[in-house]
């Protein structure tokens, strides 16, 4: 009985654990650039499209996408991104 309980409780916490849509992203409380030598670009985004944090001139995470530029906060946003670009574009 006791096995059975624990086996449940590790199957509900898989279970939670893959019905999360997105994994929490970390973000960067602020970006210093002294130490970068990242271009400085203008995106076509003002924030990014897949977590909405605001785009920042010296983003290192880029993709260009119909001739346009757009910037991301981290590898996991630009990848996301890049699986259905149409599906984030505004139009």
């Amino acid at each position: 009985m006791k096995s059975k309980i624990i086996i449940t409780a590790l199957l509900s916490v898989s279970l939670m654990a893959c019905a999360q849509e997105t994994p929490k992203v970390k973000h960067k409380k602020s970006t210093s650039s002294s130490k970068s030598n990242a271009k400085k670009a203008k995106f076509a985004n003002a924030a990014d499209p897949i977590c909405h944090m605001p785009t920042e001139a010296d983003m290192k995470d880029t993709v260009v996408y119909k001739n346009k530029t757009y910037g991301f906060c981290s590898v996991y946003c630009k990848d996301e991104f890049k699986e259905n670009p149409e599906k984030y574009v505004q139009k």
